[in-house]
């Protein structure tokens, strides 16, 4: 057997096999799971929920996307081949195509039976969304059988699409994933880019771009194309080697590249909300809460090691002591303080949460650690509704009527005019963000590194690990109540319904995607979840997806585990301890090549 070595990447290449030389069990296996992943997007309901937002008019919308990519992904994957070390790479050709089409057609001949199944039977009862609506969407309204050899055909050749991908370079590959990311992500987008562009007064750009019943249009769509294109082409490079001279120049004087970083960020943050709509600006506003809140559970989770599941309470402390120290109408107790003199009760009163809820269990390590502080939350929450203390929290009624945010009598935020209440988010979160990296490089900050990777051996270099714990909880609880009160002042009004243990989950989903223990990767995780899909109670630019934010939420959770457990933007540390093991191999296969070098240079000096 004739083999070739491609001298770029060193893969050694074997002949291409036969077209029917394939793995049918394993193409059978993933032709079964593309059909049941067909079946499953369907009963969710995003095909007809989604189908009202248009991506490009009048060709594709986001319900119809919600299927056509599952057969492309894995038609893609079936044929993806694992070279191990040493072993031979065979060339692409008609097998992967092959293996592609059948998994593509197993996969529509689910969603066929599908189509069948729900015009001759009735399983509304266990099935919600078994319905009519749904039937007319998969079968495009002209009858079961055309919907049936239509998504037969479409899935198949879907399939042969994602096979087909193996055959062309990376280049091609490179720029067909631009195109797709950049026309999707845009038709996205259109609400946020609608309200950008009449702040940046580019109206004449959405206009080219967008059909103005929703969506891009045909022109818009090649428009984007071509800028994708030019990006691959020409503009990823140039910012790429501008990336470089930026660390090149970090490496030289670190000092000077990260004041002028800092100063960038700074005039932006006060400059771009000037020129954001009311959208925009809200919506940064919720992701600015939440960030405020994951910085907190960054420093309990990502650098102290201790899961609390219980995390909201804090974020109720802080909302519900703003309320009853500022709003006239509170029960019970009601000093109508300004709030820039009721954030200072705030902090102390999340001082107070923070060692009652850390002092009982911080001996506790792991899943006890985390059921305890799930039923702590849960019983604040309950606390406040209840009719014992209704007489302070208002009970199930809440409080309302909350002032704006009086800042030291210069001006007061109001929750209606979101660009001021996005600034007080941003000088909340730059305080945040600057205690954070200040503990994070300090000896209190190392302590909890060091609880976190190994509390016995932390304890045994004498760490006051007790001390360690309970003064994480108290900087995440003053976080996370900055956030309470703030959202208090913003919304005019407190619920126990604001303060579920979902708002608990959401955060530690934020911490965990975006990166545990990094800053950077706090934020990420904060704008993706919340920006995009929105939090618990707040709608994102996605709004078309709220009812399966959840959905995606676990999803998304579940790949980053598989895939990427540092998360986005991975602390340095962090992704060395999960990475540990390849780190190792890698450090012994460069071991055993130096000795292979060594021996071929004594083989040849001997003879001389």
């Amino acid at each position: 057997m004739s083999e070739t070595m491609n001298t770029d990447d060193a893969v050694v290449l074997a002949p291409a096999r036969s077209a029917f030389d394939q793995d049918w069990r394993k193409i059978v296996n993933w032709g079964l799971i593309c059909a049941l992943a067909l079946i499953f997007v369907s009963l969710t309901d995003m095909p007809d929920k989604l189908d009202k937002r248009v991506i490009v008019e009048p060709l594709l919308s986001m319900g119809y996307l919600s299927l056509i990519w599952i057969p492309i992904a894995l038609g893609n994957f079936v044929t993806r081949e694992v070279v191990l070390e040493g072993m031979a790479q065979h060339k692409k050709g008609l097998r992967e195509l092959v293996a592609g089409v059948s998994v593509g057609a197993i996969g529509g001949a689910g969603l066929a039976l599908l189509i069948w199944l729900l015009d001759t039977r009735d399983l509304s009862d266990p099935l919600v969304n078994w319905n009519d609506a749904l039937l007319e969407v998969l079968s495009f309204g002209e009858g079961v059988g055309y919907g049936a050899i239509f998504w037969i055909l479409a899935s198949a050749g879907l399939g042969l699409a994602g096979g087909a991908l193996h055959l062309l370079p990376a280049i091609a590959n490179r720029l067909l994933f631009a195109i797709s990311l950049t026309i999707v992500l845009s038709a996205s987008l259109e609400s946020a880019l609608d309200d950008i562009s009449e702040g940046f007064q580019l109206e004449w750009l959405f206009e080219a771009l967008f059909e103005k019943k929703g969506g891009l249009s045909v022109q818009g769509a090649i428009i984007l194309a071509v800028f994708a294109i030019a990006w691959v082409l020409f503009l990823g490079g140039q910012a790429k080697r501008g990336r470089a001279a930026v660390a090149a120049r970090r490496e030289l004087s670190p000092t000077k590249v990260n004041t002028v970083g800092l100063v960038l960020i700074a005039v932006a943050a006060v400059v771009l909300p000037m020129f954001l709509g009311r959208l925009t600006n809200d919506l940064l506003t919720n992701v600015g809460l939440f960030l405020l809140l994951a910085l907190g559970l960054n420093i309990v989770v990502g650098l102290a090691g201790i899961l609390d599941l219980g995390y909201v309470a804090f974020y109720a402390v802080g909302g519900y002591t703003a309320a009853i120290m500022t709003s006239p109408t509170s029960p019970g107790l009601s000093p109508e303080l300004p709030w820039w003199v009721a954030i200072f009760v705030v902090v102390f009163m999340a001082i107070v949460a923070g060692l009652f809820i850390g002092a009982p269990v911080i001996r506790m390590r792991g899943d006890y650690l985390a059921i305890v502080t799930l039923g702590f939350g849960e019983i604040i929450r309950l606390t406040v509704r209840s009719d014992w203390a209704s007489g302070f929290t208002g009970g199930a009624q809440g409080i309302l009527s909350i002032p704006g945010a009086d800042i030291v009598g210069i001006a007061t935020v109001k929750g209606t005019d979101p660009q001021q209440v996005l600034y007080l988010v941003i000088g909340f979160v730059a305080i945040a963000i600057y205690v954070s990296w200040r503990l994070e490089n300090s000896r209190i900050g190392r302590a909890w590194m060091a609880v976190r990777e190994d509390e016995s051996v932390a304890e045994a270099m004498g760490i006051n690990t007790v001390n360690s714990k309970l003064q994480a909880f108290v900087v995440g609880a003053i976080l996370a109540s900055f956030s309470g009160a703030i959202f208090a002042a913003k919304v005019g009004s407190v619920f126990e319904s604001s303060f579920k243990i979902l708002v608990s989950i959401v955060i530690l989903v934020i911490v965990i995607v975006g990166g545990m223990g990094r800053i950077a990767g706090v934020a990420a995780g904060a704008l993706v979840l919340v920006g995009i899909l929105g939090g618990p109670n707040q709608p994102g630019l996605l709004a078309e997806f709220s009812e399966f934010k959840l959905l995606i939420y676990g999803a998304l959770l579940i790949w980053m585990m598989l895939k990427r457990p540092e998360g986005l933007i991975p602390n340095v540390r962090r992704s060395r301890e999960l990475h540990q093991d390849e780190f190792l191999q890698d450090a012994w296969l460069k071991a055993q090549a130096d000795d292979d070098d060594d021996e071929a240079v004594s083989g040849e000096a001997a003879p001389a």
